[in-house]
């Protein structure tokens, strides 16, 4: 019997022998395979700073989001790339600040700017690797051909080429009478199967089930692709208004329509968790959550809550750029941890191109590689300075360590404006005039007390810092041009 045994050992073990002497790299694939960490980043549009209970939330449940921050490490000081969508995305694809990268606020259908093929996104980064790439949501980096994902490191897209409001139907859901002026123009929304429009999203009943379908989407592509690595890009397209949520959450939040679909988002991100455990590529697999940019505070009870933070949306005061973020990596983000540390989407690239072992791009870029902040959450600080550039090119504040400088500029503001109700607007006006000021976010969050007169040389400090800025990207405030600057894409 032993001898049958040692014989039947001994041919699998000389087959397998064979084998590798054949192919050598079949080993050393499996082992690569196997190693390779999968990467999902789920990308909220418009959730503010205090919007889930993580981060002082009330009215709503998040049962899946908490579970994702007991399993993992909650940032608190972490910093979209711009306070306007196709900007922050931008910054998030790419690791640049989007100023550097010609690209601005949130185009709309039809627009001839969107990303130049020049630039090299995570997508383009991972697929290199042997990842699969698929986005399923929001991606409004240009909607000509030359701009869609496909085009950009993308093997797989599902969803709109910009934002859910930017199509010929009012806020209560009945459709503009008038084509000649505001939305009215805008065709009805195309949702898009790779390069393909394969329908077209005309009321608010079809909205409803956007986050249902971007998150079965993204299911199918991890079980397609289970056997080998893969990034999945999940932005959804709310809690940016027009906001609609499935018949599974109508009514069942305590916050009104809103709570309702950040219970919905929630939910994905517990569909996510599942089809994790159940591929078992739950340990193998880091999962970011986290948001383009502050709530858009003049929609009233159909938008989110700055956490008490200065302003929201489209804004460089902390309520428009400050958003959450909470990360899991099982075995290697240790559970239940917080990081205090400065941080930002655009170093999102760097830290995910570091743990793909693979080669950032030839030009410049601004993200740093926080993976040590991810291995330990207190292990000190990565990145110290933050620049708040808006509208254009405008070089509207700069934050170093605790100290925040905020530079004399016009924009938006929400303060003493009375917000709209139930989808319809309030104002928010774009020239209120902001005066040079210093702020200490350790004690003052909120951006409400001056404190030049009391740190003069803190004053210098950022001043030099904004120099640099500068030099190297220019500032519409002061007129100056940027050596490092490069240009958008253009579709003629």
């Amino acid at each position: 019997m032993q001898a049958i045994l040692f014989n039947i050992k001994y041919r699998i073990t000389g087959s397998m022998i064979l084998l590798l002497l054949l192919n050598p790299w079949l080993l050393l694939s499996q082992q690569s395979t196997a190693s390779t960490t999968n990467i999902i980043i789920i990308f909220c549009d418009d959730l503010g700073y205090g919007d889930i209970p993580l981060y002082g939330g009330t009215q709503t449940e998040t049962p899946h989001l908490n579970q994702l921050a007991k399993e993992g490490v909650r940032f608190t000081e972490f910093y979209a790339a711009q306070a306007v969508c196709s900007a922050s995305r931008a910054g998030l694809l790419t690791g640049c600040y989007p100023n550097r990268i010609g690209i601005s606020g949130a185009l709309g259908p039809g627009s001839k700017t969107g990303i130049h093929e020049n630039e090299t996104t995570l997508a383009e980064i991972l697929k290199s690797k042997g990842y699969a790439t698929g986005i399923f949501g929001k991606w409004h980096l240009g909607d000509q051909a030359k701009f869609l994902p496909l085009q950009h490191g993308f093997n797989s897209y599902f969803g709109l080429p910009y934002s859910n409001d930017m199509w010929p139907v009012n806020y209560d859901g009945i459709p503009y009478q008038d084509t000649t002026v505001n939305r009215g123009k805008y065709p009805l929304l195309p949702l898009y199967k790779n390069n393909q429009v394969i329908e077209t999203i005309q009321t608010l009943e079809n909205q409803a089930f956007l986050t249902t379908r971007y998150t079965e989407e993204a299911i199918r592509f991890i079980q397609a692709n289970k056997q080998q690595p893969f990034f999945v890009y999940l932005p959804h397209s709310m809690p940016h208004v027009p906001l609609a949520v499935s018949a599974k959450f109508k009514g069942k939040s305590k916050q009104g329509l809103y709570g309702d679909v950040l219970m919905e988002i929630d939910w994905s991100v517990g569909e996510i968790m599942k089809t994790l455990k159940a591929t078992h590529l739950d340990k193998n697999t880091l999962l970011i959550f986290t948001s383009d940019n502050g709530p858009w505070m003049n929609y009233g009870n159909h938008a989110g809550s700055s956490g008490g933070l200065r302003e929201g949306k489209g804004t460089s005061f902390e309520g428009g750029q400050k958003v959450p973020c909470i990360m899991r990596w099982p075995g290697k983000i240790p559970a239940g941890t917080i990081c205090t540390e400065l941080a930002a989407t655009i170093d999102l690239l760097p830290t995910i191109t570091k743990i793909a072992n693979a080669s950032l791009p030839t030009h410049t870029i601004d993200g740093l590689n926080i993976l040590p902040l991810l291995l330990n959450p207190s292990s000190g600080a990565i990145r110290t300075t933050f620049y708040y550039y808006y509208r254009q090119n405008s070089l509207e504040a700069v934050r170093n360590e605790q100290y925040k400088l905020v530079f004399p500029h016009e924009g938006r503001s929400y303060l003493n404006q009375l917000p709209g109700k139930d989808g319809f607007p309030g104002k928010a006006p774009e020239n209120v005039p902001v005066t040079m000021a210093l702020y200490d976010l350790r004690r003052d969050p909120g951006e409400r007390y001056d404190i030049q007169t009391d740190h003069p040389e803190v004053v210098q400090q950022l001043m030099q810092l904004a120099e640099k800025a500068r030099e190297e990207l220019g500032d519409d405030l002061q007129k100056r041009k940027g050596k490092g600057i490069r240009p958008a894409g253009k579709a003629y």
